[in-house]
């Protein structure tokens, strides 16, 4: 039988094709630290699960396309504490920002168009883009240089006639780089002179450490009507499962494009929504804690893959995501190794093989991508394991 092109070009994910490497690792008595997923071990706030438990209507119906009105009043609510004003038919509800992301795509590229998009990147970005028939043309950027974006020039010649827009990820997943305002700036301009949409993923924009400034694109003046930011409750939160998202932009004749998508699949579902109208009343408190946390990791996972000999990565200035260039040949085997045939008083360490988050073809193959979402302790242990490891490891360069 015979499957459609799109799917056969999808990658699997190489953030979960090795879990049943882990899963078999865990049935033979190993523990294993999942570095290698976005799932933090922070406690979703309270006051999401006490929502869940007093609603108490009778049917459990459909909810409004384009969302509830209550939460799409607190996610405008919350803008405007970042000086960004949406009106309420700028707000889309999603179910995550997965979909957000898929809908955006569907709403302004034709089969074959192109999304100009910085390497490494999310790696779903590739999945998401070949789903639609959507190429992605990358801009490498480099640890070296902290994985800020390169020159007008170097941006502006991966754009073509066939270029609808330029994704980016700020605070950036899997890199862990936060834009400058001046890259913000040189974003816009690009945006402009070439009529692109900027696709900005601000998933998480909490998360910017040692004090630096963050600046949305929502905030930059005379693009309005070409930005289209992609939120979600899964990491701000904790909330990862709750799937719930969101479109927002200011060009309204794109946003009632995306609602009929809204409307063809119906609804996103009820109770997550009504849990996540209270996630957006959590204090500031709970940010400021959250990111302190958050800080500390970091500063352990880079301490530790630092005192690795053949390990280069760069301190990671927001998200909780850090790449690693490994001394090995190839990354993902050395994953599968990890799993398979190594533990340390029967503990490893699982990672994300960073190719996968690349588009230019043997980039990244020797490069991981750690999320720093387990507690301090479990972070340590993680990085002796790696260590050891990586001392043992037979296929090392």
């Amino acid at each position: 039988m015979n499957f459609s092109k799109r799917i056969i070009a999808m990658q699997e994910s190489p953030i979960r094709k090795l879990v049943p490497f882990a899963e078999n690792a865990k049935r033979q008595g190993k523990k294993v630290y999942h570095l290698n997923i976005g799932q933090p071990d922070i406690e979703t706030p309270e006051n999401f699960m006490d929502a869940v438990r007093k609603f108490d209507e009778k049917v459990l119906k459909y909810s409004l396309s384009q969302g509830i009105p209550e939460l799409i009043d607190a996610i405008s609510t919350y803008y405007k504490k970042y000086d960004m004003d949406f009106d309420k038919d700028e707000i889309l509800i999603t179910n995550g920002g997965s979909e957000a992301l898929l809908f955006v795509l569907i709403a302004l590229c034709d089969d074959g168009d192109e999304i100009v998009v910085p390497e490494p990147f999310y790696t779903n970005y590739n999945g998401f883009s070949a789903a639609v028939g959507v190429n992605v043309i990358p801009i490498t950027t480099n640890a070296s240089e902290g994985f800020h974006l390169p020159s007008r020039d170097v941006i502006e010649k991966a754009i073509t006639p066939r270029t609808r827009a330029i994704l980016l990820s700020n605070p950036g997943n899997p890199t862990g780089v936060v834009y400058t305002k001046e890259e913000v700036n040189l974003i816009a301009e690009i945006s402009k002179a070439n009529n692109l949409f900027i696709i900005s993923d601000e998933v998480y924009r909490e998360f910017v450490y040692d004090g630096l400034e963050y600046t949305s694109f929502g905030n930059i003046p005379g693009v309005e009507d070409r930005v289209v930011i992609v939120d979600s409750v899964s990491k701000r939160f904790s909330a990862c499962g709750a799937r719930i998202g969101a479109v927002i932009s200011k060009n309204k004749e794109l946003m009632k494009q995306i609602l009929k998508l809204c409307q063809g699949r119906l609804c996103c579902p009820t109770l997550d929504q009504v849990g996540a109208v209270e996630l957006y009343n959590v204090t500031e408190d709970y940010f400021n804690a959250v990111l302190e946390e958050y800080e500390k990791r970091r500063n352990i996972v880079h301490a530790g893959l630092t005192a690795i000999p053949g390990v280069i990565c760069e301190k990671p200035t927001g998200a909780f995501y850090v790449i690693a260039k490994l001394p090995v040949v190839d990354a993902e085997e050395f994953v599968i190794w990890l799993l398979k045939d190594f533990d340390l008083n029967g503990e490893t360490v699982m990672l994300a093989p960073a190719e996968g988050f690349y588009g230019t073809p043997g980039l990244g193959k020797d490069e991981a991508r750690i999320a720093y979402i387990l507690n301090e302790d479990d972070l340590r242990k993680s990085m002796e394991i790696l260590k050891v490891a990586l001392e043992k490891y037979p296929n090392k360069k």
